[in-house]
């Protein structure tokens, strides 16, 4: 596995040190930081009081996700929201449902369909002017507002080392599942200026130092 999101949870392993069985790999942590990433999304908006978190329920990776963005909301003192989508006929009357309870920025978590209809959830966020942050930094740079999470590429090369050592005779079960260590935030500012956001210099100065400015497509700024 190179970018499993709660592999302990879903059954996958035993646990990350010891696996116990025929899978090992990477596991990306996706869930445990939709906490950060709400974070993140208050210190960019600082008037942020209320936001909204769009889940699937059918992932069972949600359940550690959503106490992670519960605990960060009660600590920062920001009302939440929670909306559900189980298909993708359901992301217009979820908008809907953000739009009327007023929330003023939007968390994702990280979810296969989530990502596949993510042109759908850039244009509808856009539409209802709602700051949004995602898990996987080429949303960001695709017109998502934000994003904060692992860096895939990493994820496949440390995937990579698994097949080697297990072509060679190692068994999976002997193997710990690797957590990542490197992680990216990318800040759109194109979407930023069209929502009519000024991103705090903190914030900046996180996402420039001691790394590059991508510029590629849509103006933003990666850590």
């Amino acid at each position: 596995m190179a970018i499993a999101t709660d592999p302990v949870g879903a059954g996958l392993i035993a646990s990350l040190g010891r696996p116990g069985g025929n899978v090992t790999g990477v596991a990306n942590l996706d869930a445990e930081l939709s906490g950060k990433r709400l974070e993140i999304l208050k210190a960019a908006v600082p008037a942020l009081v209320r936001v909204a978190v769009l889940r699937n329920p059918a992932n069972p990776a949600h359940r550690t996700a959503l106490r992670e963005a519960e605990a960060a909301a009660h600590a920062l003192g920001v009302r939440f929201q929670l909306v559900d989508v189980r298909d993708p006929g359901e992301f217009s009357t979820a908008f809907s449902a953000m739009k009327r309870e007023r929330a003023g920025g939007l968390v994702l978590f990280a979810d296969s369909m989530f990502g596949t209809y993510r042109e759908r959830i850039f244009d509808l966020a856009a539409k209802s002017r709602l700051p949004a942050i995602f898990w996987h930094s080429g949303f960001a740079e695709e017109g998502a507002f934000m994003s904060y999470g692992t860096s895939y590429p990493d994820l496949f090369r440390s995937a990579a080392v698994y097949v080697d050592k297990i072509l060679k005779g190692a068994k999976p079960a002997d193997l710990p599942v690797e957590q990542p260590t490197k992680f990216e935030l990318v800040i759109n500012l194109k979407t930023a200026k069209a929502l009519g956001l000024t991103i705090p210099q903190s914030v900046l100065v996180r996402a420039e130092s001691d790394h590059r400015v991508a510029r590629a497509g849509p103006p933003s700024l990666r850590a």
